[in-house]
Parts: C-alpha cells; structure tokens; sequence
C-alpha cells in the first residue's frame, strides 16, 4: 500500500510542478499563448512545445535520480531556473530584435530555435543532477 501512495504522490507533484511551469512560462509572454495557438501560430506551438518538452525532462531526469520527493522538486527547481535563464540569455543574444514579438508575428525561425534552446538546455541541465 505504501508503494502505491508514494507512486500516486510522486505523479501528482510531477503533473503539479510540470503545470506550475507552463503558467510560469506563459506569464512570461507579453501576449497570451493560448490565442496564438487557436490562431494557429506554429512559431509560439513551437516554442510552448520546447518550453513543455524541457520541463518534462528536467522533471523526468529529477525523478528518476532522486529517492525523495523534496529533492526532486529542489533540483526541479534549479532546472526550472536554468530554463528561465536561457530564455533571457538567448534574448541577450538577438538584440536586433525581440524574441516575443518575432514569435506573435509567427516567425516559424524563431520558434524552432528557441524551442531548441529550451530542449538543448533541459538535456545539458540534467546532466548536472544525475
């Protein structure tokens, strides 16, 4: 029984912090993803795609590689912070234009880019916690 509750917890804080990213990451948009995406505007489908993806195996990697819940979430949340901190350093990195405004506009470019930046870091981050 005990096996089962562990399992049930350990599933319910993944889902929890997995959707606690995604709000985050969407309040980081100057305009609302979900009417991009029934627009159907690849390039933010793109880079939301990569934002989830990247969460998903920061998580994953946590999980597998911690016994405790509490030490999930912490190295979930250096991950998170990694995530975050790419976003603003690939900002820093294309100063001739805005990132946010490329991808309402739809730049197809820009999405698989950033998406990749997000991947690409999840994959290098989690290296670091195993």
């Amino acid at each position: 029984m005990t096996i089962v509750i562990n399992l049930v917890v350990s599933v319910l804080t993944i889902i929890l912090l997995q959707v606690l990213g995604m709000v985050v990451f969407t309040l980081m948009t100057p305009f609302k993803d979900m009417e991009e995406l029934k627009k159907g505007n690849v390039a933010v489908a793109l880079a939301l795609g990569g934002k989830f993806l990247a969460t998903a195996i920061i998580l994953g990697v946590a999980a597998y590689t911690n016994t405790s819940i509490w030490f999930m979430m912490l190295w979930f949340a250096v991950g998170y912070v990694c995530l975050i901190a790419a976003y603003w350093i690939f900002e820093l990195f294309t100063p001739g234009f805005k990132i946010s405004d490329h991808l309402k506009q739809g730049n197809v470019a820009v999405g698989v880019m950033l998406c990749l930046v997000f991947v690409g870091t999840a994959f290098a981050v989690s290296s670091l916690i195993i």
